[in-house]
């Protein structure tokens, strides 16, 4: 299997850049998985497609404005750190540009002093490790100085830090947002509980490696990065409920799908549990859980296309993105949005 068989052609203009003022005012493309058959909708038209029953799965991440301008204490030259892992003592693995003015002993300070970085270590791809000195508490002082670590294919500034989250993120610690998510308002949440359906939270912390290219021509020798998850009992209740009632699982987002597939086992039963994952799901993966997949468009060639495509079949996939470039979808983070059922 080639990373080329999932290369899709798309024009520049579909890439959303900004958000919709109304989250739910996406579009929504349906695509049957077995029949490929597929039809237009808003998204606020999607308690329709769900049942009394059936366990919506959610991940409440919140992304962290992780993006820091900086400069060099000796020099004054800028320097921008992307903070990626959290580690013990206020030692963060990060991902800083320019990389050469990043050696250890490096100091660096951000918002005139209020927050002091050293470069501590160089480890894997070139991260940084920096030890934070501050007064004061650590994610107030992050709200104040930084950003929101938009994906390198959005240009525009965001106006509102919030758009960047769900409207249930609650768990700080992703580096990019589960973007199926950010459809979903509270009332439509709400009429989605009022129909019967379960709602479960999850938590998996996405990476930056999410956005990180396949540069290998063979999908399967494409290394996964890893990332923290976190069910918890009452989330595994909701889940197996669902299964042993011949109910169906639906997952929004890709994370969700990548939490629950990770933590089942061979009978797709789940119990509270955390850890990390490099799960990789591609075309030949044999789904334990997941029945329904709420997602957005993604990358030509990225993992995130090859999930959707092990799920709904390559060639359904591809066709339907055709099918949502033909009719000017919005692509990506910001984009409108695909069930897949």
């Amino acid at each position: 299997m080639k990373t080329s068989d999932f290369y899709y052609d798309l024009p520049q203009e579909l890439i959303a850049q900004d958000p919709l003022e109304d989250r739910a005012g996406s579009r929504l493309l349906v695509l049957d998985k077995k029949t490929g058959k597929t039809e237009h909708h808003m998204f606020r038209d999607i308690a329709g497609y769900l049942e009394p029953g059936d366990c919506l799965v959610i991940n409440d991440t919140k992304v962290i404005p992780a993006r820091l301008i900086g400069v060099k204490e000796d020099t004054g030259a800028k320097i921008e750190v992307l903070l990626l892992k959290r580690k013990e003592n206020n030692v963060w693995e990060t991902l800083v540009k320019p990389g050469k003015k990043a050696r250890p002993g490096t100091r660096i300070s951000f918002g005139d002093g209020l927050l002091m970085g050293e470069v501590m270590d160089v480890v894997d791809e070139g991260n940084r490790l920096i030890h934070f000195k501050y007064e004061g508490i650590f994610e107030e002082i992050l709200d104040q100085l930084g950003q929101m670590p938009l994906p390198p294919y959005i240009t525009h500034q965001l106006k509102d830090k919030d758009r960047y989250n769900t409207v249930y993120a609650t768990h700080e610690g992703s580096a990019a947002a589960p973007t199926a998510g950010l459809h979903f308002t509270p009332e439509l949440l709400q009429k989605i509980q009022d129909k019967g359906v379960d709602i479960a939270r999850v938590t998996l912390h996405v990476g930056l490696g999410t956005f990180r290219p396949v540069k290998v021509k063979e999908v399967k020798e494409h290394h996964m990065h890893s990332e923290f998850y976190i069910i918890d009992e009452e989330a595994a209740e909701k889940i197996n409920r669902a299964k042993e009632t011949g109910k169906r699982v639906i997952c929004v987002g890709t994370t969700s799908c990548r939490t629950i597939e990770a933590a089942a086992d061979e009978n797709g039963y789940l119990k509270a549990c955390s850890g990390w994952t490099e799960i990789f799901i591609y075309p030949g993966y044999r789904f334990k859980v997941l029945d329904g997949l709420i997602t957005n468009f993604h990358l030509p060639e990225s993992t995130l296309i090859m999930l959707v495509s092990a799920l709904a079949d390559r060639e359904h996939v591809l066709a339907a993105y055709e099918e949502a470039v033909k009719e000017k979808y919005r692509f990506f983070s910001f984009g409108d949005a695909m069930l897949i059922v």
